[in-house]
């Protein structure tokens, strides 16, 4: 009963552009085609971990309701509504301060509302096993990081002592920023080296402690309203004051600075599905590679993703490793090679 799930929810997943937008974005998706959405995937992961009461999501207060719709199982004060856009550490600061208004003991996982898991029964044993880590080590800043399969440039790293065994929780020597390709499959060869996932597990206590040490100035804001957490006044402090917290990820605002930082090397079919490439490395294809989702007729495409939306007919000739998306009157086509500009893009159209 002490076991806590933040569930961060609050991105826009521009990436996945024009799906993914402001009014409806990646996490209310069901990218996949499963029929359940991120986010309800990301809560039934849990759910066999976690009590419902003790779930909270942290998301932009435009989304509180689609929350709800996705998660009807949590109550309103379960959704906590950002004002702005600080990035993962204040999202994280603030959750944890409204546990502690609850639970001052509590053990707590942190995770991302939009990552794919294939394997759930060895990503319950990882879990299970991080939190039996947390009870002997209360001030341990944990991770999990996953064995790559391939030398990916879209994400960070982590580096820890190079043994031929590894034990199941190791201590983390380095984090390392998103590589360049050469450098990825050096990573990759060394064989030490393990994608940082962005699910975290510590003690309240832990992490409370990380924060009074590296960050400060975001305790400072907090503080200001210490007894008003878990109470009515709690979302007027929020938006009083919310976005007075520096813009910093907990990666580079605690994990990077801590020596207490430990990390369980898994495998159980996980990606981020952050961008359509990754996707397209998940989806079903048809004879000739193309990974086609609504009405189309496709004729002489290769390699290629073609989305889109229902209620909508397209017809597609001639497309080797590209990408067509559409949904609601936006249209994108471009080389799969090219989307990471997808971002820089869409700034145009702004």
């Amino acid at each position: 009963m002490n076991n806590y799930c933040i569930i961060m929810a609050g991105g826009i997943g521009s990436r996945f552009w024009p799906l993914s937008k402001d009014n409806f974005p990646k996490q209310f998706l069901d990218i996949l085609g499963t029929g359940k959405s991120f986010i309800r995937t990301t809560y039934e992961r849990f759910s066999t971990i976690i009590p419902d009461e003790n779930f909270l999501v942290v998301t932009n207060k435009a989304y509180k309701q689609l929350v709800l719709e996705h998660l009807p199982m949590l109550r309103p004060d379960q959704v906590l509504c950002e004002p702005a856009r600080r990035n993962t550490a204040p999202c994280i600061a603030y959750a944890a301060y409204h546990i502690q208004s609850r639970c001052k003991d509590a053990n707590i996982v942190v995770t991302p509302a939009d990552h794919l898991v294939t394997n759930e029964v060895e990503f319950h044993r990882i879990i299970r096993l991080g939190f039996d880590f947390l009870a002997k080590n209360q001030n341990a800043l944990m991770t999990i990081g996953i064995k790559p399969s391939r030398p990916e440039t879209g994400y960070g790293y982590i580096q820890v002592p190079k043994r031929e065994t590894l034990p199941e929780v190791v201590k983390v020597e380095m984090f390392k920023e998103k590589p360049d390709y050469d450098t990825a499959v050096k990573f990759v060869a060394e064989g030490n080296y393990f994608w940082n996932s962005g699910i975290f597990l510590w003690t309240l206590e832990g992490i409370m402690q990380a924060f009074k040490q590296y960050l400060p100035e975001m305790v400072k804001v907090f503080e200001k309203g210490i007894y008003n957490f878990g109470m009515p006044e709690e979302q007027n402090f929020i938006n009083d004051h919310f976005a007075d917290c520096p813009n910093i990820s907990i990666d580079y605002g605690v994990m990077e600075k801590s020596p207490n930082t430990f990390t369980i090397p898994a495998d159980f079919g996980w990606s981020d599905i952050g961008t359509w490439g990754s996707l397209f490395t998940h989806a079903k294809k048809d004879e000739n590679g193309n990974a086609k989702r609504g009405k189309v007729v496709s004729v002489d495409n290769r390699n290629t993703i073609i989305n889109i939306e229902e209620g909508t007919e397209a017809v597609i000739e001639g497309l080797e490793n590209y990408l067509v998306a559409y949904r609601d009157h936006s249209l994108l086509v471009c080389k799969l090679h090219d989307e990471q500009q997808i971002k820089v893009w869409i700034e145009g159209l702004k």
